[in-house]
């Protein structure tokens, strides 16, 4: 166990003309890390729920070592509670402005000081509830950059349903979504929500759409209890281990 605890994990403040400057983010990297490789990344709303709670970077050591999965590194960019809303939310008054930052600084920041590959196919988008939210409007808005999210009880509500409707396709999309079957009336700042009714509903519309979706319904409430226990599942999706 001893050698999953040893993790990399530095951290970085990135600039920004967009949102209030500047954003504190984590670099996870990973076991036998090289600047002379090339390495896949998970961006990270919430990234500091993603390492504390979620134990993204304990969980990823373990899947490399272990069961022998590609490396990667994580970048968990961190969220004011107080502007948390405003920026993941589609109708959100900073949400224009998170996705700038976003595109036009932290994937340009990361990718200068990090090998990370630069294909679309090698970036995953994570997030929790109203991260996985804005992590799947920035996937829409910026399909040539991110065709590939990992949605954790995503808040997808009707301003994002509607969007996925307005998709003549998303044969490009690859999504991996859980959702707890004790969230059938969630509290948030917005109002109190059902998000089973609202993931099977994008469900629906993302096989419609011909998304290649990879769902599952567990035992469990709105909470990273259910969440931490659910990502190496979803890690394992994105990074297949080998077969022996």
């Amino acid at each position: 166990m001893s050698d999953y605890v040893k993790r990399t994990i530095m951290k970085e403040e990135v600039p920004s003309i967009h949102v209030d400057t500047p954003r504190s983010v984590k670099v996870y990297l990973p076991p036998g890390y090289n600047e002379l490789l090339s390495y896949p990344v998970v961006y990270c709303q919430d990234g500091n729920d993603f390492f504390t709670m979620g134990r993204i970077a304990t969980i990823s050591n373990q899947l490399i070592l272990e069961e022998g999965i590609e490396p990667y590194i994580v970048v968990g960019v961190s969220v004011d509670r107080n502007k948390r809303t405003s920026e993941y939310s589609p109708s959100g008054s900073r949400n224009a402005a998170y996705q700038r930052f976003f595109t036009e600084e932290l994937i340009p920041y990361i990718e200068e000081r990090y090998p990370v590959r630069r294909d679309p196919g090698s970036r995953i988008l994570a997030g929790d509830s109203l991260g996985g939210t804005v992590s799947l409007h920035l996937a829409l808005k910026h399909p040539d950059l991110f065709p590939q999210v990992l949605a954790l009880s995503g808040a997808f509500f009707q301003t994002t349903l509607d969007p996925l409707l307005n998709q003549a396709s998303l044969s490009w999309l690859r999504i991996w979504m859980v959702v707890g079957l004790d969230e059938t009336a969630v509290e948030t700042s917005a109002g109190t929500f059902d998000f089973v009714h609202w993931n099977r509903e994008a469900k629906q519309i993302l096989e419609d759409k011909q998304a290649t979706l990879s769902y599952r319904e567990k035992p469990g409430n709105h909470v990273w209890g259910l969440w931490q226990k659910e990502l190496p599942d979803a890690l394992r999706y994105f990074f297949p281990p080998p077969r022996l």
